[in-house]
């Protein structure tokens, strides 16, 4: 689908070049050069081409700067919050043709543009993996000075996880504009959750600035029990729960989830032409180990090795694409790889040590939460008694999945006991939902 869609636009763009390049004949042997120009340049505009009709929240300023006018605004945002900026840009010209124009792409920082706008912004809350992006997962984010804004920066993640009455004291307004990837351990929907009880505990309106869920096409995953509820799930809700921030947001507030079943006053600014069906690569990696689309769809299935002794990409450049440890059956897998420090894990799981596993790199899109891989290595561990650690409980919301697994359930067997659980989640999830 992702193919015939970028095909289905990009076509007539195509038909066009060729035939001005007909038409050019053989006289214009020097434009050789800006003819290949060109359709690089389509091609490497294939993401924005992709999500050319979804107009995400962040740019519909003509809906939400209105509501800013005259308030100090704090915004809780990171890499992904930002702000497209379309262009065109000449392509052939020669006496043959008339050329050939190309729209042309770029991003700016929410917050940037915002202070450019003259919006009076006080200060920038960071969650996990900080306000630019570039923390490891689990790290500590300080607090700090923005260096391009020279804004405050106050990080809710580490012991500050709730914005505090004084951070939020010379506030009246706070947007939330935060790319999620639709899986209940991503832990920006936590940051959500303490942002809206905070602010309605202040009495503070929160605008959201809504954007696509990557994985919002299915709903898949065992319900969260309340018993096991942490920062990596909080609500009772399925490992994907195929919502947008601003609809999981609404079911927050709808559910009572907040302390004292208190409410947030919330105004999401909905997207334009946007389905949960369809698909929408992401223009920005949503955090420093999801680096590609390939990535962000098997994360919801591979995540749950964080709780393992397996290593499922971290320190490679590949991440959430492929898994491996030292202590699955060599023998079993033909794959190999050895975790090394860089931008995205500066300590990665088995770090310097040949893992054994299996490259999912090129495997079809999921379309569902696949434990095949779990399941898999479990079976082909040499040691099952060190395979599970505490995290995984966090992680899976439940002890029955480990438990299934130590059991040798099926993955029929096991999706079937969670029939009932997603039935009634569904119902409660359309309730909520602002998109088809």
């Amino acid at each position: 689908m992702r193919l015939m869609m970028f095909k289905n636009r990009v076509f007539p763009i195509i038909i066009v070049f060729v035939l001005v390049l007909i038409s050019c004949g053989s006289k214009s042997k020097d434009n050789t050069a800006q003819n290949d120009e060109i359709l690089k340049q389509v091609q490497d505009d294939e993401v924005s081409i992709l999500n050319d009709e979804i107009i995400v929240g962040a740019n519909r300023t003509d809906v939400y700067l209105p509501l800013l006018k005259g308030k100090r605004i704090g915004i809780v945002a990171n890499q992904t919050s930002v702000f497209e900026v379309r262009g065109t840009t000449s392509g052939l010209r020669n006496s043959d043709a008339s050329g050939l124009e190309i729209t042309t792409f770029r991003y700016e920082h929410l917050v940037d543009s915002l202070v450019d706008l003259k919006v009076n912004i006080k200060k920038v809350f960071a969650p996990e993996h900080g306000f630019r992006g570039q923390a490891d997962a689990g790290e500590i984010v300080k607090d700090g000075i923005d260096t391009k804004t020279n804004l405050p920066i106050v990080s809710l993640y580490g012991k500050n996880k709730k914005p505090s009455p004084e951070q939020l004291a010379d506030l009246d307004v706070v947007i939330f504009d935060i790319q999620d990837v639709g899986a209940r351990f991503y832990t920006y929907i936590s940051s959500l959750h303490y942002v809206m009880e905070a602010c309605a505990e202040a009495k503070i309106p929160v605008i959201i600035l809504d954007r696509p869920n990557p994985n919002g096409h299915y709903v898949d995953g065992p319900i969260l029990e309340m018993q096991h509820n942490s920062f990596v799930g909080m609500h009772p809700i399925p490992v994907v729960h195929g919502m947008t921030i601003g609809e999981y947001a609404k079911m927050i507030n709808g559910e009572g989830w907040l302390k004292n079943k208190t409410k947030c006053e919330l105004t999401v600014i909905e997207m334009q032409n946007y389905t949960h069906d369809q698909p929408y690569n992401l223009p920005i990696k949503p955090s420093p180990n999801l680096p590609n689309p390939q990535s962000i769809n098997l994360y919801p299935s591979l995540c749950f090795f964080e709780g393992t002794n397996v290593n499922a990409g971290r320190g490679t450049s590949k991440q959430f694409q492929i898994y491996g440890s030292p202590y699955l059956d060599k023998t079993f897998y033909n794959f190999k790889y050895i975790p090394m420090p860089n931008d995205g894990s500066k300590y990665p799981k088995h770090e310097g040590v040949l893992c054994y596993g299996e490259d999912l790199s090129k495997v079809e899109k999921l379309n569902l939460l696949d434990l095949s891989y779990l399941i898999k290595a479990y079976q082909n561990s040499i040691d099952k008694k060190v395979f599970f650690n505490d995290f995984f409980t966090k992680l899976a919301g439940t002890k029955a999945l480990q438990m299934q697994i130590e059991s040798g359930v099926s993955e029929n067997n096991i999706r079937e006991t969670w029939a009932e659980g997603l039935k009634n989640f569904r119902v409660t999830r359309s309730k909520y939902l602002i998109y088809e």
